[in-house]
């Protein structure tokens, strides 16, 4: 370095050095923060200079930056932790000189990371429109490829990344060495005493919220446009999240042995409702022309209601308990489904299926999953191309299971949570479903008035352990209040509520309505795969649907193309479930993840796959809900269609093909 820029160094080391000198043993630490901050904040504020053409319209500017520090710190909370742990036994006066060592190399270490992954973002923005992610790491897979990319495509990129890199990896170790050089020690009674202090406040500073669920990435998708949200965050904690997420996605559907791809597509194209489809694009494999029942000169409006936790448990005409007295009364005004299953037992599953008609698998939901994360299809995102209005509306946190990420990024224009309500009664999870309907209300009025067709998912929490809802709204079923059974017959009533107030309002006769649960309240059992567990109330109503009671078979994964035939919207979509606005009666089937096991029900019969084991052929009495198996061997033929059927959403993840053309 020039006498000039060593001069800088050492008052900039000495500035920092008097900043942070009351910290002790722990100055270095503290310089790591303070740096890391500074570095980050800096990158983003180049990063939303460079992309103020699309910052600009959002109008969130100032909560770039103000969320961006929360990121940070969430980041930084993490490199902090390890000085932190070792602290205990190194930070004394006996090992000073190895404690400042060890300081000084971690600090350097975290903030050349830092700036490595800063520095490779804007490439990765031209390239991806994201931060680094999940393809970062993917790429890391194949160095001599990636290396020869960037050599022949980006050359001058590289090269000054490269030394940018190393020249401030450089000057950061120096400014840490100079800045640490007179760093002290604490008595052994003073380091007892504030170390407990310090692990409090770096634990506060990751879960960055008071919660009971701690910050994640999803939580900062404050707007619909994907880039826009990854300058929020960072991208090395982009990366480390995409990295926890991958570690998650290895149990998948391979764990039910070796199928031919080929065989997956030609069996699942073999469904009846399918089999005369005009399939349209050969690197989107299921993409295909539907074509509405209903055509209308105006399609409709769409409001789906996911109801949490309310399985066919908890109706007494589907052999239940009776505490959904309004449902019971709503379902002589519409479709009802009698044999409607969920396919999984998260609310993300749920979710998966009802909105983006998408299959289960051993695997997390796509929800969660990193590539699922952008121009994954979802009915928000092909209703938006048909020039519709569309949102999420939740009482809750809307980051809860990435719910956020996932919707931002897939076509939902707008997200509505507990931050935009002003509940009368608040619970754990967020305002109850009275608030959350009140506010859906005004939503959909406010949509109505805008003459422009919407889709709306609503989602429900009341019904969710600790069970809070207010009092004097029903009468209890149990004793006991925080039951699920009263918590059940409240959520009831705030639907019923709903719905009789939106059928007051212009947009009823406009708007078809789905009220539809996401899974039971808890799967259980001593079978194999609790079937009846996965038993849900389904109903379509509004609009001109004339009541009509659905008794085949089916999936949650039918009802997003039904969804579309009922509104009069035609459109290319990649589902592959069943348009029941055209056909109701021939047998239907449904998909089943439970854990590891997946089952294909086809009228009584149960096709159920397990890791590393021959399929096992069951037979499920849906009167007296059991399920018994069988040591004869499976029908080969529905264990065709059961093992196409859970292969094909793997293939469809993994290679990116569930999606729209461009």
């Amino acid at each position: 370095m020039t006498p000039r820029s060593n001069s800088l160094l050492n008052r900039c080391a000495a500035r920092l050095e008097r900043l942070t000198a009351w910290a002790g043993p722990f100055s270095t630490t503290l310089q790591l923060l303070l740096l890391g901050l500074l570095i980050l904040s800096l990158s983003r504020a180049g990063l939303v200079a460079w992309q103020w053409s699309r910052v600009g319209p959002t109008g969130i500017p100032l909560r770039i930056f103000v969320q961006g520090v929360r990121a940070d710190l969430i980041l930084l909370g993490y490199f902090l932790a390890i000085p932190l742990v070792l602290a205990p036994l190194l930070a004394h006066q006996r090992t000073q000189r190895l404690w400042r060592l060890l300081s000084v190399g971690w600090a350097t270490f975290a903030l050349i990371f830092i700036v490595f992954m800063e520095v490779s973002t804007p490439q990765f923005i031209m390239q991806f429109d994201v931060r680094p992610n999940r393809l970062f790491i993917e790429y890391l897979s194949y160095p001599h490829e990636v290396i020869a990319t960037l050599w022949n495509g980006f050359r001058i990129a590289l090269v000054l990344g490269v030394i940018a890199t190393i020249l401030l990896g450089v000057g950061l170790y120096r400014l840490l060495k100079a800045s640490s050089a007179h760093m002290t020690s604490w008595r052994p009674l003073k380091l007892l005493l504030v170390w407990p202090l310090l692990v409090a406040l770096v634990f506060v500073q990751v879960r960055s919220t008071t919660a009971h669920r701690p910050a994640n990435p999803a939580l900062f998708a404050l707007t619909g446009d994907s880039m826009v949200n990854s300058l929020i965050i960072n991208s090395a904690w982009s990366v480390f999240d995409a990295l926890n997420s991958m570690s998650k996605e290895a149990n998948s559907s391979e764990i039910y042995g070796k199928y031919p791809r080929e065989k997956v597509f030609q069996v699942v194209k073999s469904a009846p409702w399918l089999k005369d489809a005009q399939f349209t694009s050969a690197e989107l494999p299921t993409l295909h022309k539907q074509v509405a029942a209903a055509q209308r000169e105006r399609p409709l409006n769409l409001v789906i209601v996911l109801e949490e936790s309310l399985g066919a448990t908890f109706v007494e005409s589907l052999g239940g308990v009776p505490v959904t007295p309004e449902l019971e009364k709503l379902k002589k005004e519409g479709w009802w489904f009698e044999q409607l299953y969920a396919t999984g037992t998260r609310s993300v599953r749920g979710i998966e299926a009802v909105v983006a008609g998408y299959g289960p698998t051993p695997a997390r939901s796509v929800v969660k999953l990193s590539l699922a994360q952008q121009n994954f299809y979802t009915l928000a995102l092909g209703l938006g191309q048909k020039g519709y209005h569309t949102e999420f509306v939740y009482g809750g946190e809307a980051h809860f299971d990435n719910m956020r990420g996932f919707f931002t990024g897939n076509g939902f224009q707008k997200v509505v949570d507990r931050r935009d309500m002003k509940p009368v009664f608040e619970g754990s999870w967020g305002a109850s479903d009275e608030d959350l309907f009140d506010k859906s209300l005004e939503r959909l009025k406010t949509l109505h008035a805008a003459n422009k067709p919407f889709f709306s998912l609503i989602f429900t929490s009341s019904n969710h352990e600790p069970f809070q809802f207010p009092d004097g709204r029903i009468t209890l079923h149990d004793a006991e209040k925080q039951t699920v059974n009263n918590a059940v017959k409240y959520a009831d009533y705030a639907l019923g509520r709903f719905i009789a107030q939106a059928k007051k309002e212009a947009y009823w006769k406009d708007t078809v309505f789905l009220i539809v649960a996401d899974h039971d309240n808890r799967v259980y059992g001593d079978s194999l795969v609790p079937i009846n567990k996965f038993h849900i109330p389904g109903l379509i109503m509004g609009a001109d649907i004339q009541p009509k009671v659905i008794k085949t078979i089916a999936s949650q994964i039918d009802l997003a193309p039904t969804m579309l035939s009922l509104m009069g919207v035609s459109s290319e979509h990649p589902m592959i479930g069943r348009d029941f606005a055209r056909d109701s009666e021939t047998p239907g089937r449904a998909l089943i993840q439970f854990d590891n096991y997946f089952a294909w029900l086809e009228g009584s019969s149960a096709t159920i796959l397990r890791p590393g084991q021959e399929p096992l052929l069951g037979k499920y009495d849906a009167a007296t809900k059991t399920l018994t198996t069988s040591s004869t061997p499976a029908d080969p033929q529905l264990v065709d269609k059961a093992m196409s059927h859970v292969v094909l959403p793997s293939i469809l993840y993994r290679e990116q093909r569930y999606k729209l053309p461009k």
